[in-house]
């Protein structure tokens, strides 16, 4: 088994097994098949992720079906599914996200101005947008905006007490190396391409997040996020809190990006939104984590 090979195997066991059973499947048969990992493994180190592999051949018109009758459609299929992994990114924009960062953003009093590092498409800048349902060990609290939202987000609470209320966003912007637009279609299509097959209700919870995020466009600006951070944060309203967070694009910086990244936001927020910040930071793909696996709901 090559190192893809290897990869593949340990992906299906940490990440697919009990969340997806078609990509558990597509993984381990992947793992096991020396023809397919030799192609992945001509792929750029950074495309051969099994999430953008996956949802490459999805787009590519790989059926879902299990891995032993997809496999010959892998191979008939491989040139457009390599072509689509060159020219795309796992830029899965995971509205449930907001279900983490909503008690540390309804700490702060005042209005707060939103800057995501790592945007996507800018559905996780609209947390006072959605509604939610909080599982406590007392019972199910829920939370709304007063005109009701299409976009409800469940998810379990621990430790600490049920928001009250949701935090006033006065200004919400993002930063990515290719922001998408919701109004595109193909841009629509791929983000729906990266929910994984069985997850319906992330595909519901996207499709009405794009209706909300289109209803009031959010600043998405195109670039590498140590050029472009100080610039876009310049621009929040002065007096709002500005609140610096991403839900997992620190992963895929290396350890002096990400640490050049962190240096520039201290520098650029005042200490109280920056500790705040920091604590999204942190907290968010641990607890994302904690919540999929509890929920059966996303990778």
């Amino acid at each position: 088994m090559g190192e893809a090979g290897e990869k593949y195997r340990a992906w299906a066991d940490v990440e697919a097994h009990g969340i997806s059973d078609l990509y558990f499947d597509w993984a381990t048969g992947v793992a096991a098949d020396e023809d397919i990992v030799q192609l992945v493994e001509e792929l750029p180190a950074a495309k051969r992720q099994p999430n953008l592999v996956f949802a490459s051949a999805r787009m590519a018109g790989v059926p879902l079906v299990p891995y032993q009758q997809a496999r010959s459609e892998f191979i008939a299929r491989w040139d457009a599914i390599r072509e689509i992994a060159l020219t795309h990114a796992t830029q899965t924009n995971e509205v449930r996200r907001c279900a983490v960062l909503l008690p540390e953003l309804a700490k702060i009093p005042g209005p707060i101005a939103l800057l995501e590092v790592g945007a996507s498409a800018g559905f996780c800048l609209y947390p006072d947008k959605y509604a939610y349902r909080f599982i406590t060990e007392s019972g199910v609290d829920e939370l709304a905006p007063t005109s009701g939202s299409t976009v409800v987000l469940e998810t379990e609470l621990r430790g600490r007490p049920t928001p009250t209320h949701l935090p006033e966003t006065v200004w919400r912007a993002g930063i990515d190396l290719n922001p998408l637009d919701v109004a595109d279609p193909a841009s629509l299509e791929w983000l729906e391409t990266l929910v994984w097959p069985e997850h319906d209700e992330r595909r519901r919870n996207l499709h009405a997040a794009a209706s909300v995020v289109a209803a009031e466009r959010p600043l998405l600006v195109a670039g590498d996020l140590n050029e472009l951070f100080e610039e876009v944060a310049a621009q929040a309203p002065a007096d709002a809190t500005l609140v610096v967070f991403h839900s997992a694009v620190l992963v895929y910086l290396t350890r002096t990006r990400g640490s050049r990244s962190s240096a520039r936001c201290t520098r650029a927020v005042p200490y109280g939104s920056a500790t705040r910040a920091g604590r999204c930071c942190r907290r968010s793909r641990r607890s994302c984590r904690r919540t999929q696996r509890t929920e059966q709901s996303w990778p």
